[in-house]
């Protein structure tokens, strides 16, 4: 699959099927692979659009710090998007992905006809829980740093289980603390939630229990919005649960009539 040039990196991304546009985003040490299950069921009826967010994967890390942020990656996914010829697309991700795409709407709202928010939340209301977010953040780049991938895994810090093992351990630490560094959230995300203007679908595994609340949350203050919990699955719902996942998105995107 190929790569293109990008706000000065090279950036992977991975193209299946043909029809209306659909973008999906990974979260924290996700790769493009998390969406495997997703690529012949989505790519039927629908152009399905994967990347690798810088830091991750096989798009590049860059060494300056200041080039790791969410404005510069929602740059990334708008350049990604015009370099495809895609003005407008159902955008979604999992997790940090999910999260990014909240920005991305809010920078873009013209190029997304629906957000697809799956296991992720819109950040915190106050300052002291974003704080509180930043420092595991900010915890997990130290040990990056200091002790490599294998140290992470090692820790008393999760790593998701949406990326297996042996592909985390490819990836590169020093770019994943970067991200890591760069991705802090601030405590005013939720202020925008009302002004989202497109349909919005929110998936919830059932044993994301640090995410069932900002799920909730989403759901009663993004007008158009419908929430869907999946059960038996925990915060990688379309791994844990793939069947029940892509039916629920298919079924979403059957509804918008894209």
């Amino acid at each position: 699959m190929p790569k293109t040039p990008i706000n000065g990196i090279d950036i992977y991304y991975e193209v299946h099927g043909d029809g209306y546009p659909l973008v999906l985003s990974h979260g924290l040490l996700g790769t493009t692979q998390m969406w495997e299950g997703q690529v012949e069921p989505f790519s039927r009826d629908h152009r399905f659009i994967t990347w690798d967010l810088r830091g991750h994967g096989q798009t590049e890390s860059p060494t300056d710090p200041s080039q790791y942020s969410v404005e510069i990656m929602v740059d990334d996914l708008y350049q990604l998007l015009g370099h495809l010829g895609v003005k407008k697309a159902v955008v979604g991700g999992l997790s940090f992905g999910g999260y990014l795409s909240l920005h991305f709407y809010h920078h873009h709202p013209e190029a997304v006809s629906a957000l697809i928010l799956t296991n992720t939340g819109p950040g915190y209301r106050t300052a002291e829980r974003a704080a509180h977010w930043n420092e595991g953040l900010l915890g997990r780049a130290d040990i990056l740093e200091k002790g490599g991938m294998q140290g992470l895994i090692d820790s008393e810090y999760p790593v998701p289980d949406y990326t297996p093992r042996e592909l985390m351990l490819t990836m590169d630490p020093i770019g994943v603390a970067k991200f890591c560094r760069g991705a802090t959230i601030n405590p005013h995300g939720v202020d925008k939630l009302k002004d989202i203007a497109v349909p919005t679908l929110i998936i919830i595994g059932e044993n994301d229990v640090d995410l069932l609340a900002a799920a909730d949350y989403m759901a009663a203050r993004i007008p158009q919005s419908e929430k869907v919990v999946i059960d038996n699955a925990g915060h990688g719902a379309n791994i844990d649960q793939p069947e029940a996942f892509n039916q629920v998105v298919l079924d979403f995107l059957h509804r918008i009539g894209v």
